[in-house]
């Protein structure tokens, strides 16, 4: 049968107007087999990697058994080699050195790997009315809420007086015990649900349930406490003063996991950054040489502004770059003023239960790909790098020139919130930046949930950025 010939309207729209389609419609069977194996692999590194130092220790596996080696300042490099260097086990930096020269500049992603949860306070552990509890301060933005009544455990170090650190992973291995907060029955709660969602459950009340069983052959107080106490002496050879020097995080107890009937997406705590964080990783590790120095940033500390020594406004990077510079005797600057990042971290998916918030035209849906933002901050773009149009136009051909599915967008209504990125303190140090990231719903939520086709051309994306050519 003959084609019907499309009539000039038609050929007009195809040329002029912007309609993106649905990633699935893009989507071939060879692709959908590299997704679903890519993913699997992502959620064994979710469930590995539950706080910031659980994702370097993982990372830096993976780093290690694709031949990367710890970068030791002034050793000598050239083209292939791939380097890494760990910021005090928070924080992870890794390299492939490019056939190109530092002072051509360099190729970054930048991802942070802390998520909200809930820390320990340095004196945490108390006994009330039968029950001994720890108490918390809540790490990030968190809806209260949200983080009651469901089940926690218990991750992280204490650090000891004679240097020795130990290491606690509570509720991760089967029949692991897990810890719970406590909320008010509706019963008794008529007072509770009047108040708003943010007042419902005060922060002081987000204390962890931790035991019931008082300590035998002892007639003292809190014999609760002292039961407690005995159990981690026992098995971590710590004392209770010992918390003052710990970082402990309760984080949630679920599994990542395939979500809906067609397990088009993942289910986990973490998305937030850990999504772009290994897609990042994952696409370094499979380079060789590319023409330019490819460079992968895990941050810490960027759910409460990239601040302290981990974070992404610390000079650890720059001296990481520095030292870098220093194999090739190419000045920083030189090096940065020619480089360019890509600021991979989530954007809010568009959701139908919650349309009030957004500005559809421009915001990011669910399998429609990476979604890039010129901009993020708040209501005047506060606290925004704000990518040039030349930037943006650069990233739109690297991805289009090697099949990326890619969508722009916000992060939902002008004056309706906002958030922030790593982005700013990248281009703060004279590099060309861009956010870029999967699109999560429920974000900030014990449980997050990604499409699948989203997180693969994250990882697609990543591996144009650090293979591309500068302009």
């Amino acid at each position: 049968m003959e084609e019907k010939k499309k009539t000039v309207g038609e050929l007009r729209r195809e040329a002029l107007c912007y309609a993106p389609k649905h990633g699935y419609d893009r989507l071939d069977a060879k692709e959908e087999g590299a997704m679903q194996a890519y993913c699997e692999d992502y959620k064994h590194f979710l469930d590995a990697g539950k706080t910031e130092r659980e994702c370097v220790d993982e990372a830096i596996r993976l780093a290690e058994s694709r031949g990367f080696k710890p970068f030791v300042r002034g050793m000598e490099l050239k083209p292939g080699d791939k380097i890494y260097r760990s910021n005090r086990g928070k924080a992870l930096t890794l390299a492939v050195v490019g056939r190109r020269p530092l002072s051509e500049g360099v190729n970054i992603g930048a991802a942070h790997i802390d998520s909200p949860r809930l820390d320990l306070k340095p004196n945490p552990l108390y006994e009330e009315d039968g029950m001994a509890y720890l108490k918390t301060h809540y790490y990030g933005g968190i809806r209260k809420y949200q983080w009651v009544t469901i089940p926690l455990e218990l991750h992280g170090v204490v650090a000891l007086k004679d240097g020795s650190v130990r290491r606690l992973a509570i509720g991760a291995n089967p029949g692991d015990p897990v810890f719970t907060v406590n909320d008010l029955l509706p019963h008794l709660g008529a007072e509770q649900s009047k108040k708003p969602l943010g007042e419902a459950v005060p922060a002081e009340k987000l204390n962890i349930l931790v035991g019931g069983r008082p300590f035998p052959d002892d007639e003292g107080d809190n014999r609760i406490k002292l039961a407690v106490l005995d159990l981690l002496n026992q098995k971590y050879g710590i004392v209770e003063e010992d918390f003052i020097s710990a970082e402990l995080e309760a984080v949630p107890a679920f599994q990542a996991s395939d979500v809906g009937l067609d397990r088009s997406f993942v289910g986990a705590y973490g998305h937030d950054d850990r999504v772009c964080a290994y897609a990042e990783l994952a696409a370094i590790l499979e380079l060789s040489a590319p023409e330019r120095t490819a460079v992968c940033i895990l941050a810490d500390k960027e759910e409460i502004g990239s601040e302290g020594v981990s974070g992404m406004q610390s000079a650890a990077f720059d001296t990481f770059m520095s030292d870098l510079c220093d194999t090739q005797k190419v000045p920083l600057k030189a090096c940065y003023e020619k480089s360019f990042c890509l600021s991979a971290d989530v954007t809010a998916a568009y959701d139908p239960n919650y349309a009030d918030v957004y500005e559809k035209r421009n915001s990011a849906m669910v399998n429609f790909g990476i979604g890039l933002a010129k901009y993020t901050g708040a209501r005047g773009k506060s606290g925004s790098s704000d990518a040039s149009a030349e930037v943006v136009a650069y990233v739109r051909k690297v991805l289009d020139g090697t099949g990326v599915i890619w969508q722009m967008a916000e992060l939902g209504r002008v004056d309706a919130g906002g958030g922030g990125t790593v982005a700013c303190y990248m281009a703060n140090r004279d590099i060309d930046t861009i956010d870029a990231g999967v699109p999560v719903l429920s974000m900030h939520a014990p449980f997050e949930t990604v499409a699948k086709l989203d997180c693969y051309m994250t990882y697609r994306a990543m591996r144009a950025i650090y293979e591309a050519e500068a302009e």
